[in-house]
């Protein structure tokens, strides 16, 4: 039956040009967006699952950077206790010059005493960020090291704790007075050692020394030569741990970027395949239904004389 008030066949051409818009709209979001899963309404798992990774991958971007600065304090505390054991290897070869007979020992004093000074200036400018980890008050210091998710869904952040002593034989070069101060009686420099002398690495003077209070003097830079490599030695076990943390951060950050990948990006190549072939079928329908709205204006021959 033919019908000018219904045209099945337009409507039906109608039909099918709305779902390839609709098509069209979707294609075209993911070509602009890069998306397959924009929103929750694509597809509620996968974006579920990709919010989340998201979340965490921003935990770990700041975890990074929390790496970076805990470096960068370890690294100048490191640097500092370095350069402080070549100043005392210094202090050790002028004790060992002067037992030798005949050396003015007044003229090595001076020496030592602006090596001894040295060696204040390096541990009060060893501070990073307000934090100073050779010379100060004894106590833990802590980095961040990692960032965990468990299986249950719950998030911790993961740290290192160094301790810092201030003992003859701790790692501190200089202990402090509790309100942040430095002073110079305590640490591994400041802690008065030797049987008969009873002084300090810095506090030192063999102006007057015999020859067994200079072997006194000998033992006790030796002593805190021994201290300082081994403080030097756990300040560079923690400096490779966290870069090997920081390395790991990263890798992990690409690993999860790419699995958000996986789940949630267009593939461009398929989504412009698929474009091409909606925009023909597009123009397709467009024909259809200017066909089947033409089939209607040829009822009118039938009423003309």
């Amino acid at each position: 039956m033919t019908s000018i008030l219904t045209n099945t066949a337009a409507m039906a051409a109608l039909q099918t040009l709305r779902a390839i818009d609709d098509s069209m709209e979707t294609t075209q979001g993911r070509v602009s967006s890069g998306l397959r899963v924009g929103e929750a309404a694509d597809n509620a798992a996968y974006w579920s699952i990709a919010t989340t990774m998201r979340s965490d991958n921003m935990a770990l971007s700041a975890v990074q950077d929390a790496l970076g600065l805990g470096a960068a304090k370890v690294d100048t505390s490191y640097a500092a206790m370095e350069s402080a054991i070549e100043v005392v290897k210094e202090i050790k070869s002028k004790i060992v010059a002067a037992t030798e007979e005949g050396v003015d020992k007044s003229k090595i004093q001076e020496e030592i005493d602006q090596l001894q000074e040295q060696l204040m200036s390096i541990a009060e400018s060893a501070s990073f960020s307000g934090e100073n980890w050779v010379a100060g008050d004894a106590g833990d210091k802590t980095v961040v090291s990692g960032f965990v998710r468990a299986s249950d869904g719950t998030v911790s952040v993961k740290t290192t704790t160094y301790t810092l002593d201030d003992t003859a034989t701790g790692n501190l070069l200089f202990g402090g007075d509790g309100a942040g101060g430095i002073v110079d009686t305590s640490g591994i420099l400041g802690t008065a050692g030797g049987a008969t002398i009873s002084v300090s690495i810095y506090e030192l003077d063999i102006v007057n020394f015999d020859t067994a209070e200079m072997a006194e003097a000998l033992t006790l830079v030796e002593d805190g030569l021994q201290a300082m490599t081994s403080a030097a030695s756990a300040l560079g076990s923690i400096s490779m741990r966290i870069g090997l943390q920081e390395d790991f951060v990263a890798a992990l950050t690409d690993s999860i970027d790419s699995g958000i990948g996986r789940l949630v990006d267009a593939d461009m190549n398929e989504e412009s395949t698929r474009l091409k072939a909606l925009q023909t079928q597009q123009q397709l329908a467009v024909q259809s239904l200017s066909i089947a709205n033409t089939n209607s204006e040829n009822i009118l021959q039938l009423f003309r004389q």
